[in-house]
């Protein structure tokens, strides 16, 4: 059974075939559908979901499609956004169209937080709350008694309208985990919101514009609520923009699902809507050339496309200006290339030179080097799979997680197959005879696993025989020992009875019974003695296989001491 979680992205620093990812790599000939037993969304971030329609409507797949209700709602206007962007402004070919958008939605089955999908038989999908995003979900996907933890992005420390994200003690045998920022521990919060703030005032005070390329939802809230806090506060006029329909879209969303926010929002929602914000209205794009200082927050966050970068191209010009990355920009991206240095850029108008300032604020919603690790402290998986980051970090986080826990880790790259061995997990049924049997043994038992029409049975030798129709066997086991003595048969057994019964009363396995015609018994074990007549004796030691630790016992001790436990 193969689950696809995080195949349908794309690659923010691309606009041309490479953006989405090959999905020859996890389909057969006969299509996605025959491969893949589901599909699970894990966010609406485009790099999470992306290529969904053109997996799909156009690549085929038709299977089981889940993600959550929030997630749900708002992929498919990110997805016609994008879409909009990528044909109808750029003239691109071989996309998915709208109504396409509408048809993949269609398919999609909803999940809840700490609910569980039973997808086939074998397989089960249950959610847990991610926070990173409104809706954002990590996922658990049992199949049979093997289980995958497969994270997505998620956020270990609570911020301004998101909870942090949580999973219980799952133990799964694989932990699938993203590691964005695998080598990074975040200073204070707070220290970072004042930083950001001191930027932004020291900026706008001098006359100058501010950039801040967000993602439509997500850290676009919680930077606007925080200078919505500070103007406030500050009683200034300075204008804040937000692009175009995002702040009433994403007001309507938080309303919808508040559930999903965290519990200060919940709790003053009744009597404050926190997204109503007052000093931030909608930008037009005739702002760009508006003089005087302004704040505009605009999609996307990495300045690959659309309005921020168009923004950034009108404004880099001026040493006034700044733009600020709140979070993690992907290899490839303006917003990548500025964050390394380059300060000339290659635009489709040309070649832009940079000398507004940038700057880099980490609010990103990923969880640092320590959240991972706590996570990994959480689940307590068996193996560790690192995604969605970068090689020489993951090594890094590979070595953090072998020194705290002793985990086998794994960073696979794009294609590359690795196998994980699982310890297989055996379930059956007992008699309650035989578990009391097993308790008194000290939890061992010998038996037989027997394969019935629904379920495999534990049964003991007697059970198994019965339940299979079999005839019983008695298996004897016996041991010869030549003694050339001038004694009789009789008196050798009375010496032998004497010596074993004080070594077997040792070993507590329980005293041997002289009978009538002289031979030793101890249950099943009998030990006799003939004379040969070429001269001498033969002791003989015979038992059944359920005695076979006295007999094995009673014929090593004479192995060992031959004549000598006669004689002496």
């Amino acid at each position: 059974a193969v689950v696809s979680t995080q195949s349908t992205g794309m690659h923010m620093g691309y606009n041309d075939e490479r953006r989405f990812p090959d999905f020859s790599y996890i389909c057969s000939p006969g299509g996605a559908t025959d491969v893949i037993d589901c599909l699970i969304i894990s966010h609406f971030h485009l790099d999470h979901c992306g290529s969904l329609p053109f997996f799909t409507e156009k690549f085929g797949y038709n299977g089981p499609l889940i993600m959550t209700a929030p997630t749900r709602a708002i992929a498919p206007l990110l997805l016609e956004d994008y879409r909009k962007i990528s044909v109808d402004r750029y003239g691109e070919t071989g996309f998915f169209s709208t109504q396409q958008i509408k048809t993949c939605i269609k398919k999609v089955r909803t999940i809840r937080v700490h609910e569980t999908i039973q997808i086939t038989p074998e397989i089960s999908v249950k959610c847990y709350y991610a926070g990173h995003v409104l809706g954002a979900g990590m996922f658990l996907v049992k199949v049979g008694h093997q289980s995958v933890l497969y994270t997505g992005d998620y956020n270990m420390t609570p911020d301004r309208h998101l909870g942090c994200a949580w999973v219980d003690r799952c133990c799964p045998d694989v932990l699938i985990t993203e590691s964005t920022y695998a080598t990074t521990i975040r200073d204070s919060k707070r220290c970072r919101e004042r930083d950001f703030l001191k930027k932004v005032y020291n900026v706008v005070e001098k006359g100058g514009k501010v950039l801040i390329p967000v993602f439509a939802l997500g850290r676009a809230q919680e930077l606007c609520i925080l200078i919505e806090e500070f103007w406030d506060r500050m009683t200034l006029n300075v204008p804040v923009y937000f692009c175009h329909g995002l702040t009433e879209k994403a007001t309507n969303y938080y309303k919808l699902f508040i559930t999903w926010t965290n519990e200060k929002i919940k709790s003053t929602f009744v009597k404050r809507n926190m997204f109503d914000f007052k000093h931030i209205s909608v930008f037009e794009r005739s702002y760009v050339n508006n003089p005087g200082p302004m704040v505009v927050f605009a999609t996307p966050g990495m300045l690959h496309s659309g309005m921020s970068l168009n923004i950034f191209k009108a404004w880099c010009h001026d040493a006034n200006n700044m733009v600020i990355m709140p979070g993690y920009c992907v290899s490839g991206t303006v917003g990548h290339k500025l964050l390394n240095g380059t300060r000339k850029l290659e635009t489709d108008k040309g070649s832009v030179v940079v000398n507004m300032a940038v700057e880099y604020l980490s609010f990103s919603a990923h969880a640092d080097a320590k959240g991972i690790l706590q996570l990994i402290k959480n689940c307590q998986p068996k193996n560790v799979v690192l995604v969605h980051g970068e090689d020489k970090k993951m090594d890094f986080l590979i070595d953090k997680i072998d020194d705290q826990f002793g985990i086998p880790s794994f960073k696979p790259a794009n294609g590359e197959q690795i196998s994980i061995p699982c310890e297989p997990h055996i379930v059956g049924s007992i008699t309650k005879e035989t578990f009391k049997t097993v308790r008194t043994n000290g939890n061992h038992f010998d038996g037989m696993l027997v394969k019935g029409e629904e379920q495999l049975s534990l049964l003991s030798a007697e059970e198994a025989r019965v339940k299979l129709g079999l005839k019983p066997v008695s298996i004897n086991l016996n041991y010869k020992l030549a003694m050339n003595l001038d004694i009789t048969p009789t008196v050798i057994l009375e010496r032998l009875h004497t010596q074993l019964s004080s070594i077997i009363s040792d070993q507590k396995l329980g005293p041997f019974k002289r009978q009538l015609d002289g031979t030793l018994n101890l249950n099943s074990v009998h030990i006799t003695c003939k004379k040969e007549e070429a001269g001498g004796s033969v002791v003989h030691v015979l038992w059944a296989v359920e005695d076979d630790m006295v007999g094995r016992t009673v014929s090593d001790i004479l192995e060992e001491c031959g004549e000598g436990l006669i004689v002496n």
